[in-house]
């Protein structure tokens, strides 16, 4: 592997090093599932249904405003704790192990216009097994979106500030029709027939959703069916940005590293753990708010367990964060205004041709500490080569 520039310290033995040290904590989780981890997820799928059982059944009353709120309200946090903590993490096979037929990456559709078939195969797969690879991983902007120096520049990005937050509006629409990947039927590597066979799958599920939300619940309401309308497209309006702010924050705020295709070539499993770790970026915050990320606040963690069970993910982030420190590599967390104001100013920088980091004097870089057989530290600095040019995404 060539490592990027906050790796390039490493030698290959310690980068297997560092990736046996995470596959340590991977099987002390997952040899650790047991009852506890069952009721977790039991009991949040129990809050769930409670809450969008509440707010509909508040917004019957919907001309009253604070029933209108309380609804909406409650509406909107069960709408992000179903795509978050639940249909995120039970599609990725988090649960799987428990063997529950409801609770099940084969048998849970999520409350989304994505099926859950389509996703899997375009989060789960391409995104995951190539995470940050440019021209392999398709998250890497959403296809509409200029996220590194290295994509080529076209005049549509100058919109991008702008349409960003009309994706992030429509975000699980968004999701849905990025997932018929248009932009291969357009240079014609993907046949019209499977994309027009797709788009059917999407709105037969789609318009599901769209008469439980907008047609049969606001005619239950009676004389208050445009206000419960109102109710739930705001209730999906605050799931889809709040999805949008939390997944965009995790994979392009600055800090975030992207990787050449080449990369991939007899990458093994520490090199593949470095490449996540350095493509991925956390969010800082309490118990409630990891919960309504859908612990997607632990980004790093997730996706060097995308099917460790996300309840786990804040014990072993200070693990994760201590191995981090001691091979010298970085480990991004911030705020969620911190993170999505660094996200927006690379939008608005990469909109224009150009928007490359500025040059940099090369800085020298810590190696990991080893550990001597007379159990004392030694101390290890070096200067990157100065024909080295690493290539950063974040900067």
């Amino acid at each position: 592997m060539s490592t990027t520039s906050a790796a390039a310290h490493l030698t290959d033995e310690q980068i297997e090093a560092f990736g046996a040290e995470l596959d340590a904590i991977r099987a002390e989780v997952v040899g650790s599932l047991g009852e506890a981890d069952a009721n977790y997820i039991r009991t949040v799928v129990r809050v769930q249904r409670g809450l969008e059982a509440g707010g509909r059944g508040m917004l019957l009353f919907s001309g009253f405003p604070p029933a209108w709120l309380a609804g909406t309200a409650a509406l909107s946090v069960a709408k992000i704790l179903e795509n978050m903590e639940l249909g995120h993490n039970i599609l990725h096979g988090q649960w799987d192990w428990m063997r529950d037929p409801e609770i099940h990456s084969t048998t849970w559709e999520w409350d989304h216009a994505s099926p859950a078939e389509f996703w899997k195969k375009s989060h789960n797969f391409e995104h995951h097994t190539f995470t940050n690879v440019r021209g392999k991983d398709r998250d890497l902007g959403y296809a509409i979106m200029r996220v590194t120096p290295e994509q080529p520049w076209k005049p549509i990005y100058l919109l991008q500030p702008l349409y960003n937050m009309g994706l992030a509006a429509i975000f699980e629409w968004g999701i849905a029709i990025y997932d018929v990947e248009l932009e291969k039927v357009a240079d014609g590597t993907k046949p019209w027939s499977a994309a027009k066979s797709q788009i059917g799958a999407i709105w037969r599920k789609a318009r599901k959703q769209l008469a439980k939300d907008y047609v049969l619940f606001p005619l239950l309401s009676g004389p208050n069916a445009l206000s419960t309308l109102a109710a739930n497209a705001t209730a999906n309006l605050v799931r889809n940005v709040w999805s949008h702010a939390v997944i965009f924050c995790g994979h392009f705020p600055d800090g975030t590293e992207t990787f050449d295709e080449s990369q991939l070539d007899g990458e093994t499993r520490g090199q593949w753990y470095l490449r996540q770790l350095l493509g991925s970026a956390n969010l800082t915050g309490g118990p409630t708010f990891h919960i309504m990320t859908g612990n997607l606040s632990h980004q790093i963690e997730h996706h060097l367990f995308p099917d460790v069970p996300s309840n786990h993910y804040a014990r072993i982030a200070p693990r994760v964060r201590e191995i981090c420190e001691r091979y010298g590599l970085p480990y991004t967390a911030g705020s969620l205004p911190k993170q999505y104001g660094t996200v927006l100013r690379k939008l608005a920088r990469l909109a224009l041709p150009g928007g490359g980091p500025p040059p940099q004097a090369p800085q020298p870089v810590a190696a990991p500490r080893p550990v001597a057989a007379d159990g004392i530290d030694t101390v290890i600095v070096r200067l990157p080569a100065s024909d080295r040019r690493p290539v950063r995404a974040s900067s």
